[in-house]
């Protein structure tokens, strides 16, 4: 019985393990938040909007950000703070940091990250806040603060040259994961803008590819664990039929010889009344004939 609660056990665990481990690759980490306008720095006092509406198709989530360290809701304050998050007027102290959505406190997206620049910096990279796709073709704009007319741009990735544009414009081709990095950018008397990360996402099939072998091999290991559970309990109950059958085979051997034993008592008892007659018979019949042998005597 020990045996059989310890294997349901165990069957409730993997079953709980995997749930887990499928709401977790589902939920607890996916989606980003949308950011409009869609880029990762702007100049002091723009506006930006950071919604999680919709994500994985809910509603109710709630932007959080996490500036110098400190976690708080993106809203002024925490009965407001569902729904979208709107900037009014940013600024580097309070609005630079990383932006994520929450709904009920279980579930959480991917994180962005945005960057205000202070008074003093008039150069930015629009560089795309979310992933892109691989295969995709990706431009980023190097802009320059109150400038209308074009002007060169000189591009970098992880402080390596990548090239200049006159547009202010440099578009990546086809992208793959050997394009992320860190991405700046530098106007002649204007200055550089801070660096952005670019990543790259692989393309949805793999991804699903990855989560149906996932799903296939914990599907798997939890089937060998149910035939293991039920070679258990197969063996289990032949020892525990072995056993009674061992048990039923003793009892009825010994009530066969309690049979035997007491049907052989009552002809011992006989067989000795028998002899108690017998002797009593003899000695009675003895001296009948010890007087009869003296009269002979007498008369001869």
């Amino acid at each position: 019985m020990e045996v059989r609660f310890a294997t349901i056990r165990l069957l409730l665990n993997v079953l709980l393990l995997l749930v887990t481990v499928a709401d977790d690759s589902q939920t607890h980490n996916s989606g980003f938040p949308q950011v409009v306008p869609n880029r990762q720095q702007f100049f002091q006092s723009e506006g930006v909007t950071i919604s999680c509406e919709r994500l994985n198709g809910l509603t109710g989530w709630r932007v959080m950000k996490k500036i110098n360290g400190g976690v708080r809701p993106c809203a002024s304050n925490w009965e407001t703070s569902i729904g979208p998050c709107k900037i009014i007027n940013a600024y580097p102290s309070t609005d630079s940091g990383e932006y994520w959505c929450e709904h009920g406190g279980i579930q959480k997206s991917n994180s962005v990250n945005i960057t205000v620049t202070d008074l003093e910096s008039h150069v930015i990279l629009e560089i795309p806040v979310q992933p892109v796709m691989e295969g995709e073709n990706v431009t980023l704009h190097c802009r320059k603060k109150d400038a209308n007319s074009n002007y060169t741009a000189k591009f970098y990735k992880n402080g390596v040259s990548t090239g200049s544009s006159s547009s202010g414009n440099i578009m990546i081709p086809t992208v793959s994961k050997s394009d992320e990095g860190l991405y700046k950018c530098s106007i002649a008397d204007a200055g550089e803008s801070p660096e952005s990360w670019l990543s790259v996402e692989g393309h949805p099939t793999v991804h699903y590819v990855e989560r149906y072998l996932g799903l296939c091999i914990g599907l798997g290991v939890l089937l060998v664990v149910i035939l293991l559970i039920l070679a258990g309990l197969i063996q289990c109950n032949k020892h525990q039929q072995t056993i009674r059958s061992h048990s039923e085979e003793t009892s009825l051997k010994t009530s066969a010889k309690n049979s035997t034993a007491s049907s052989q008592s009552p002809s011992s008892a006989q067989t000795d009344d028998d002899m108690l007659s017998s002797r009593a018979i003899y000695t009675t019949v003895r001296p009948d004939e010890t007087k009869l042998k003296g009269r002979r005597k007498r008369a001869d």
